[in-house]
């Protein structure tokens, strides 16, 4: 059986591990980080995202475009919410959702970028 590879020195390059060392996030940001990156690992969360890229959407457009039940689509929507990756605004008994900022466009078009090279 092999055997795990493994350094036989604490730090072969000190200088550079202190340099990524000090310029490591908080763990808590890297956290938070990777728990937003967990919102994205829904295909159902992505295509509502993807519809919001191209019009603000109340529940019932969002249910009849990705053929999916209103309530699989609010709960979806609550947990972008609560990601703070959409927004909603209401007009009188309809709430319609949109992206909260172009940092969640930007984020969706690095990663289809990055899937299509």
């Amino acid at each position: 059986m092999d055997k795990p590879e493994r350094c036989d020195f604490l730090y072969v390059h000190q200088e550079t591990v202190e340099k990524v060392q000090n310029s490591m996030p908080a763990e808590e940001d890297l956290y938070d980080l990777a728990e937003l990156f967990k919102v994205f690992g829904d295909s159902t969360r992505i295509k509502i995202l993807y519809a919001l890229l191209e019009a603000e959407l109340c529940v019932c457009d969002i249910s009849q475009l990705l053929g999916v039940s209103q309530t699989a689509v609010s709960h979806q929507l609550r947990v972008l919410k609560n990601s703070s990756l959409v927004k909603y605004r209401r007009e009188g008994k309809n709430i319609f959702y949109s992206l909260a900022d172009d940092h969640v466009r930007s984020v969706l078009g690095q990663g289809m970028d990055h899937i299509k090279e």
